[in-house]
């Protein structure tokens, strides 16, 4: 816990943790009541591609912008969108929306934000505590997210199911502000100016130099086909109504659930980092998450899918983990930025690509077979992978901290 006793380092956790809080509470929301409004899995999947398109446009700008200005102030300009995208939502319910559009449009605004923010967030994190903590840091700042992905998705559903959307929105609002004062106090470190002025060459320099490194590549190619192909969760409202039979509760507890196996992992590793057998870690966590999501897909009952779901998220956590400290170990602080929206832009296309994936799987094939389908990918892209980078597969340690950061 040393890195907390550093003030930036608090101030930067606790603004991160009530955002990630205020995004988790919304995303309950808007999917259930988007799904109230049109029971069609596919626009559960337009929610995701509405966040995605933009993130896609804008990432990698974003990952210069972090790179030659202000990663504090980048953050509290896209925290302040958030900000305004939660109270639209709330305007938007209290004047009684009956069709989904508006919340399409408002989530491509919160699209943008995420693509800014995501980059300045990753590469602000390094510099706020000494070298010798930051696996500790990293650590640390996965337990505050996935406390978020655990408390925020349950009392999203709580909110949503007592006092309706308005309220669960109402709530992110004010978390946002809170989240916005925290960062003002943090003080600005000192970050490593790239050479040279903002060109179409530096802006693209994120894409060569992961390319250059085909661990760091293995790495996040890896993650973003698993979750593209196993996004279970973003069927979540269908299963809850469709399926499980549980309602807006139920879907805040399914919702959490990953949350609470990837924290209790989480957890762990901020107190004993993983330090060996990388490459067999990373590769045995997704493996892993392919065949919860099969079990998860072909589950009918409640108690079980929510264990199943904690199975997914612990081991999604141990290839972040991995997939986040050799980025970081990789790459100069002058391009974090770049390199951090290559990454980013991996992990949007996962995320909220694999939405839109899941939700055109579940109209075409059904939705139990759609999700089973993807975690049987999963397992076949793990297989692939471990064939195709056989450097990652047989990593043993991390690399030692970039020299000159």
């Amino acid at each position: 816990m040393a890195p907390l006793r550093h003030r930036s380092f608090a101030l930067f956790q606790t603004a991160k943790f009530l955002a990630s809080l205020a995004t988790q509470i919304q995303t309950v929301a808007v999917g259930a009541q988007v799904y109230s409004l049109t029971h069609r899995p596919l626009d559960l999947g337009i929610v995701g591609l509405s966040q995605f398109l933009p993130f896609l446009l804008f990432v990698m700008p974003a990952g210069q912008a972090a790179d030659h200005y202000d990663r504090r102030r980048l953050l509290l300009l896209c925290f302040a969108v958030e900000l305004v995208c939660g109270a639209a939502l709330l305007w938007f319910t209290a004047s009684g929306m009956r069709a989904p559009w508006p919340v399409f449009a408002i989530m491509v605004a919160f699209g943008v934000a995420r693509a800014f923010s995501a980059p300045a967030d990753s590469a602000l994190l390094p510099n706020l505590v000494p070298r010798e903590l930051f696996g500790n840091a990293i650590g640390i700042n996965s337990t505050a997210w996935q406390f978020s992905v655990i408390a925020g998705p349950a009392l999203g559903g709580l909110l949503y199911a007592s006092h309706g959307a308005g309220a669960a929105y109402l709530t992110v609002i004010a978390l946002l502000i809170v989240s916005l004062v925290c960062l003002w106090f943090v003080r600005s470190p000192p970050q490593a100016a790239p050479t040279g002025a903002a060109t179409l060459h530096t802006l693209l320099e994120g894409l060569r130099f992961v390319r250059s490194r085909p661990v760091i590549l293995c790495a996040i190619s890896l993650d973003l086909f698993a979750v593209l192909l196993g996004g279970a969760t973003a069927m979540l409202p269908a299963y809850a109504s469709d399926v499980l039979h549980v309602g807006a509760g139920g879907l805040g507890w399914l919702r959490a659930s990953p949350g609470i196996g990837a924290a209790l992992v989480a957890v762990l590793l901020s107190v004993r980092p993983i330090t060996r057998q990388v490459g067999p870690m990373m590769f045995s966590g997704v493996l892993v998450f392919g065949i919860a999501t099969v079990l998860f897909g072909l589950s009918t009952n409640y108690a079980w899918s929510l264990l199943l779901l904690a199975v997914l998220g612990a081991a999604d956590m141990i290839s972040v983990f991995v997939r986040h400290m050799l980025v970081q170990l990789e790459t100069p602080d002058s391009m974090r930025g770049r390199v951090g929206a290559v990454n980013s832009m991996f992990i949007g296309a996962s995320n909220e690509l694999g939405e839109f994936e899941s939700g055109l799987m579940a109209t075409w094939l059904g939705l139990v077979p759609s999700v089973a389908l993807g975690g049987v990918l999963t397992v076949l892209v793990v297989i692939g992978c471990a064939a195709l980078f056989p450097v990652l597969r047989r990593m043993d340690r991390f690399p030692d901290m970039h020299p000159g950061d």
